[in-house]
């Protein structure tokens, strides 16, 4: 398994740099346009919920992110040392959009949703030294990762 480790400042601005650098990973491995542009969406939520949820002070707080590749996919990890996810079980939680008009939805709580609809396997890992989503997304049968 080959690992690429990228740390950043927790804070907004830096979340393109995670963006560019999956792109550019995801791309040699061979993933479709789409593929792609489905987990920059994935990674682009567990980052601003960590930058929200996981930056206690923010001045010097980091957030840790490596791309996990192998012959079969890529799992990518986005891991903050802030406070635990306040939702318990929140991957249970996580469930299709209510039948309600897009005005009635409220702010905030559809990324675990979202991550979910968009990658393969998504799992959150929540200790006292803070919170780690990894996200995987396979390759297609017939696509090889050269």
């Amino acid at each position: 398994m080959n690992a690429i480790r990228l740390q950043i400042p927790a804070h907004a601005d830096y979340i393109d740099m995670v963006r560019i650098c999956l792109f550019g990973i995801a791309t040699k491995m061979n993933f479709s346009y789409e593929d792609i542009e489905d987990m920059k969406v994935a990674v682009s939520e567990a980052c601003n919920n960590a930058v929200i949820h996981g930056a206690k002070d923010v001045a010097s707080e980091v957030i840790d992110i490596s791309f996990e590749s192998d012959t079969t996919g890529l799992t990518i990890k986005v891991k903050n040392s802030g406070s635990v996810i306040s939702i318990p079980n929140a991957l249970d939680k996580a469930a299709p959009l209510p039948d309600v008009e897009v005005s009635g939805l409220r702010v905030g709580g559809l990324g675990i949703y979202l991550m979910q609809a968009l990658m393969d396997e998504v799992d959150v890992k929540t200790t006292e030294d803070g919170t780690e989503v990894c996200l995987t997304k396979f390759l297609s049968a017939t696509k090889e990762y050269s």
